[in-house]
């Protein structure tokens, strides 16, 4: 049994990395299951076993890769500063650089684009409101603008340090986005 999960690991492990090196090289419209079958050398039923479809796999490569980040902010708490979580965001994006390149400065998802702008305010949500992760609770007119804003610009700054082939250490970017995320919202919503 544990060959068997090992095997299949590593299938699972080398059909991701195959499509990640594919959407480097071109756009996903254009990415075949051929393409990734031949890439991660297995057989298309292999692909077929795991994923429904290339759309599936990319979504499961997606929705892994969300869960670990909200993990990490998780296991941060919600007391940890910006500057602490936000390097924990850049450390965990250094380590998956061919993933984050290919889907943020290269011919990625839009699809994934959400979803990381997403995740990026939900937890800026939970954070500067002590929300449990399934809180229906609402935001104020105010505080929603200023999420929105400041999830757009993380985005925005991820995809520019990728862009740029990482030209500053995580730290370094971790450090001025914890003063940014400071400065505009303590400023407006201080904790109690």
């Amino acid at each position: 049994m544990l060959k068997i999960d090992r095997r299949i690991r590593k299938s699972q492990e080398a059909i991701k990395k195959a499509v990640v090196e594919l959407m480097i090289e071109k756009n996903f419209d254009q990415i075949t299951l051929q393409d990734i079958s031949d890439r991660a050398d297995v057989s298309r039923r292999t692909i077929y076993l795991h994923y429904m479809d290339k759309f599936d796999l990319l979504d499961k490569l997606l929705e892994e890769h969300i869960d670990e980040l909200r993990e990490l902010c998780d296991t941060a708490g919600q007391d940890a500063e910006y500057m602490d979580v936000g390097l924990l965001w850049f450390e965990y994006l250094e380590r998956h650089y061919l993933f984050f390149s290919a889907m943020l400065a290269s011919k990625g998802s839009p699809f994934f684009r959400n979803q990381f702008l997403a995740f990026f305010l939900q937890e800026l949500g939970k954070k500067e409101n002590n929300l449990p992760e399934e809180s229906n609770q609402e935001l104020a007119d105010g505080e929603i603008v200023d999420i929105q804003f400041l999830g757009s610009a993380i985005v925005g700054i991820v995809e520019w340090w990728f862009k740029n082939k990482k030209p500053l250490s995580p730290l370094f970017m971790a450090e001025r986005l914890g003063t940014l995320l400071e400065r505009n919202l303590e400023a407006d919503f201080p904790r109690a």
